[in-house]
């Protein structure tokens, strides 16, 4: 291993060979320490790059004599805090959102007073999660397993969900089919 101190000067007077010796020693150690706390390759591997571009922003900074490798590790600790809170900042704005079904044939009918509510109708009386489960699996016709890895549950909870959604589906479609008239603000058991 090369003396990193006669490196970075060499760095800093733009020696191009020096500036390749410096990156091929020191970004493994740094991959490292990122991968460690983010555990993440492709995560480790940004914040590596983000933290060249702050030293190679910063080089001028640098005192020759001066030990290279704490140096170095202060722009790497300052781009994990800065991508952390990034992050942070990102996941306390977003919010979630159920997918919007795709709209059925342009084709509008009028409702009869006996048939069946149009299938967006009928959904809206399910709590979101379970509007979001049963789209998945009957617009969409996705498996029990797809769904479960797109909404982050397990299958069991899919399961779950769908079967909680069919029974109020079915009662919505009982009371229909007794005569009297359903209504979209109707509450199913």
């Amino acid at each position: 291993m090369a003396d990193l101190e006669v490196l970075m000067s060499r760095y800093q007077q733009a020696d191009p060979a020096a500036t390749s010796a410096l990156i091929r020693q020191v970004s493994p150690l740094l991959l490292r320490f990122f991968a460690g706390q983010h555990g993440s390759r492709p995560d480790a591997e940004d914040l590596l790059q983000d933290t060249w571009l702050q030293i190679h922003k910063s080089r001028h900074t640098y005192r020759p004599g001066e030990p290279v490798l704490p140096w170095i590790y202060a722009f790497a600790r300052h781009v994990r805090v800065d991508a952390y809170r990034r992050t942070q900042r990102i996941r306390s704005r977003e919010q979630v959102m159920s997918p919007l079904p795709e709209p059925a044939a342009n084709v509008r009918r009028e409702p009869s007073p006996s048939a069946a509510p149009d299938f967006d109708t009928l959904i809206a009386v399910l709590p979101p999660s379970q509007r979001e489960v049963v789209s998945m699996l009957k617009v969409s016709g996705m498996s029990l397993e797809e769904v479960a890895c797109a909404t982050a549950s397990s299958v069991g909870s899919v399961k779950l969900k769908a079967h909680r959604a069919y029974e109020k589906l079915r009662g919505v479609l009982k009371r229909q089919g007794s005569g009297r008239p359903w209504r979209s603000g109707d509450d199913v058991v």
